[in-house]
């Protein structure tokens, strides 16, 4: 058998694909502050660059719910005598299974069901397979976004499977290529990413791996010491695997959940592997430009084993190894204006003696490591990285990702390139497309998806007299990181015609609680069906500490919205913060689901606590990270 690639379809009960919203994204990520023992200056700089103060030009993306059916999704599939590989280009090009075939074995965590949950940057995030992560701290915005692929031939004739998008918050130019040579024993993935801006920019990058979980697997890497986060303490470097008289290399029997990055030594080959109890599973290896590893669980006390049914569905528990440009997932780094950083991954079926796997932290490391070497040498590797920067132009589309790109390449912001063929422009660009031909951004309301970049906002500075211009201003100011421009742009937008969109966005630069919630009252009034908005509101209303007015505006919401399990939430603790405790014991009695719970919010155990003291917190409301 010679190595093949074919489209296909994969059936599997999932919801409807995520729906994006209305509302940009104006907040940003937060500062990393804590640094505990070990942290040395080089990963403090790093914790301390790059971090986005807003998360523009992207929307949330929390249109989802838990009603599941059985749906098609195109798929592509690389295949060879030794492994499967299956990736889904329409979920951020994932790879979403890879099979060794003689033994017939699944080497990731392949979920049974496509469910979405509130974990990425813009919200909607699934579990499973290998996540690619390009942009700033988080699962990346495209991650349940369509990227655009294409069939490649290798020189040799080995046909590639190339996926590209193009990132817009660091404004990055993304490209894949996955092939598996005949006879292979590993999947090999080579990346690039390009900045074309004239500026450095912060870069981050993470190749994220579900596998299986039990009791027995063991997560092995050439190191000593990790560095530690608990969601509690300060990020810290610990002894690996001997942490507080605990194994945290077998992951199945931490109480709680914990990211391990371990600290390999410079100069050593990069790897992480997950081994059961024969011995076996998946390993990961790549050039050395990855330097970073980690390990990754949720832990087995009640709000780990909740959240890993909420993503998988009971009895599919799941561990993470991950790959990525730095230490750690806390830290950006700076990438030169105009480089190219590229790297080549391996992923394949590891197998090591069993006996050394489970014993001695030193002899497991060693017996995994010379079976990687043996599967897999550290030239081959070499000569895989080498052969891909030859790889030319697709020979086939096979997918459409969006318009994106194909709008910044009309503007003259990035170079048209035939090993990139990202298609026209779409529906979503037309407005900014008038702007280009006309000098004259047409008035949209909704109003039209934002856009970043200097260029963007060189044609509408000056120029902008209606609310829509000026609304598209104050975002690529608030961008730019100019929040008092933004400011006065949106007052100007206000001023020229009253808008939910400016009004929202007003309330997000004061930092007046109580100044906020009546501008988002004063949003909400004008928009008032736009469910998004309507949570916002009250989620102001909160944070002025004006309880009374939230029961109000949900008592005079429709049936529909009333019935979301976000408003819900929103009443619950109105009623709570107004006294009205049997009311909030009534709704968690009824059942309370929040479809977009955020990770690590403790909102319904705390609410349950509040009404129900000294009571266990019954499992459907137990999002806890850090119980055991």
């Amino acid at each position: 058998m010679t190595s093949t690639l074919r489209t296909d379809l994969l059936r599997i009960d999932g919801t409807p694909d995520p729906a994006g919203g209305t509302l940009p994204i104006l907040h940003g990520l937060p500062r990393q502050t804590g640094a505990g023992a070990g942290v040395d200056e080089e990963m403090r700089r790093n914790l301390a660059y790059g971090v986005p103060d807003t998360l523009l030009p992207y929307t949330r993306q929390g249109g989802y719910d838990r009603v599941r059916a059985e749906r098609e999704l195109p798929c592509v599939v690389l295949e060879n005598e030794q492994l499967t590989a299956t990736f889904l280009p329409s979920l951020g090009g994932r790879l979403w299974s890879l099979v060794h075939r003689p033994s017939g074995r699944e080497l990731l965590h392949r979920n049974r069901i496509l469910q979405p949950a509130n974990l990425a940057l813009r919200d909607a995030w699934l579990a499973g397979g290998v996540e690619w992560n390009l942009g700033a701290t988080g699962h990346w915005p495209l991650t349940c976004e369509p990227l655009h692929a294409a069939r490649v031939a290798a020189p040799d004739g080995t046909p590639v499977l190339r996926t590209y998008a193009f990132e817009r918050l660091r404004r990055l130019v993304l490209r894949m290529d996955a092939w598996l040579p005949a006879g292979s024993p590993v999947l090999y993935v080579h990346i690039a990413v390009h900045n074309p801006s004239p500026a450095e920019t912060p870069v981050y990058w993470w190749s994220n791996i579900a596998v299986p979980e039990d009791r027995e697997v063991r997560v092995l890497g050439p190191a000593d010491h990790a560095f530690h986060c608990d969601y509690v303490s300060d990020l810290r470097r610990v002894p690996f695997p001997g942490v507080d008289g605990a194994d945290p290399s077998y992951p199945g029997r931490a109480p709680r959940a914990a990211d391990y990055f371990l600290d390999l030594p410079t100069g050593r080959r990069p790897w992480i592997a997950a081994l059961d109890a024969s011995g076996t599973g998946l390993v990961q290896t790549s050039t050395a430009r990855l330097r970073g590893r980690k390990l990754f669980c949720w832990g087995t006390g009640p709000g780990g084993r909740h959240w890993q049914e909420w993503l998988s569905g009971p009895g599919a528990a799941y561990l993470e190894i991950q790959a990525g440009l730095a230490r750690t997932q806390l830290e950006h780094l700076p990438m030169p204006a105009g480089a190219t950083w590229s790297w080549t991954e391996a992923y394949g079926l590891l197998r090591a003696d069993p006996r050394a796997v489970h014993g001695r932290w030193a002899d497991a490391r060693a017996a995994a490591e010379e079976a990687l070497d043996r599967l897999l040498p550290p030239r081959d590797l070499a000569l895989a990285d080498a052969r891909a920067r030859e790889f030319g132009a697709p020979e086939e589309v096979l997918a459409e990702g969006g318009g994106w790109a194909a709008l910044e390449i009309e503007a003259g912001a990035l170079p048209a390139t035939p090993l990139l063929p990202f298609g026209p422009p779409g529906a979503a660009q037309e407005p900014w497309r008038e702007l280009l031909k006309t000098g004259t951004l047409p008035v949209c309301d909704p109003p039209a998806e934002p856009v970043t970049g200097a260029h963007w906002r060189l044609l509408l500075e000056g120029n902008a007299t209606e609310w829509h211009a000026l609304y598209q201003l104050g975002l690529l100011r608030l961008a730019a990181g100019e929040r008092e421009g933004a400011r006065e742009a949106f007052r100007r937008s206000v001023a020229a015609q009253p808008s939910p969109w400016a009004l929202r966005a007003l309330a997000f630069l004061t930092p007046d609680r109580q100044e906020a919630a009546e501008l988002m009252g004063a949003a909400h009034r004008l928009r008032p069906g736009l469910r998004e908005l309507t949570i916002e509101t009250l989620e102001s209303l909160k944070r002025a500490e004006r309880p009374a007015e939230a029961l109000a505006l949900i008592a005079e919401l429709p049936a529909a919205d009333r019935a979301h399990g976000r408003i819900r939430l929103a009443e619950a603790e109105a009623a709570h913060a107004c006294g009205d405790d049997g009311l909030v014991r009534r709704l968690l009695a009824e059942g309370l689901r929040v479809d977009t719970m955020r990770e690590g919010e403790l909102s319904l155990d705390t609410l349950w606590l509040a009404v129900h003291p000294g009571t266990p917190v019954p499992p459907q409301y137990d999002f806890r990270m850090t119980e055991g």
